[in-house]
């Protein structure tokens, strides 16, 4: 009898670790870019697809870049952020300015690779490249255009009281304004908002 419940003890023991390792271990799967994803109420990859596409489509379809005429020559810089996390906004412009691409209603000036520029024109003048194949210096072209903005956030937590979940409350808001360089005038700016709740057992895993 002993030996028999010994036995089921073992089994049992066996099935309990089995189940233990399996919940441990690591599971993938691919996820389309287009599916929204999210893990907690912290910005994420969806929420920057979102805010880009509803600013794109107000910028290009108003003037000065939704006149349909030429394409104007935009200069983009770097996003400020005023949230308090750790967001890299790099890739925000960089998704803006390939939407507006795409679309043809801007060119851009190549702010981030101006030295490189500078260092291969400086190199084809160097002596070392044929003369009638070296480009033009003094013909770049200036921006007409300056695309800035800013990521702001506020968190919100729900006060102290006997529950089993707090609720958690995050607001992000992504601001762009256009601005003639010529004239210093703003003449396009639009905000893109994001507020999402979340839910967070206090005892889980």
């Amino acid at each position: 009898m002993k030996l028999r419940l010994s036995l089921t003890a073992v089994i049992l023991a066996g099935i309990a670790a089995a189940v233990v390792l399996a919940g441990c271990r690591a599971t993938t799967r691919d996820i389309s870019p287009d599916e929204s994803v999210h893990y907690d109420e912290t910005y994420d990859f969806s929420d920057k697809k979102q805010i880009v596409n509803d600013l794109v489509d107000s910028l290009a379809s108003k003037s000065p870049l939704g006149r349909g005429e030429k394409r104007p020559v935009v200069i983009i810089y770097d996003v400020a952020n005023r949230t308090s996390h750790h967001i890299s906004t790099s890739g925000i412009t960089d998704d803006i300015r390939s939407e507006l691409l795409s679309r043809g209603t801007a060119r851009f000036v190549n702010r981030v690779r101006r030295d490189t520029i500078q260092e291969e024109l400086s190199y084809q003048y160097g002596g070392d490249v044929a003369k009638e194949t070296r480009v033009k210096q003094g013909r770049q072209v200036g921006a007409e255009y300056m695309i800035t903005g800013t990521l702001r956030s506020i968190r919100k937590k729900q006060p102290d009281q006997v529950r089993l979940k707090r609720r958690t409350m995050q607001y992000y808001s992504l601001t762009l304004e256009l601005t003639d360089l010529e004239t210093g005038l703003i003449e396009w700016s639009d905000s893109a908002e994001i507020v999402r709740e979340a839910a967070k057992p206090f005892i889980g895993w």
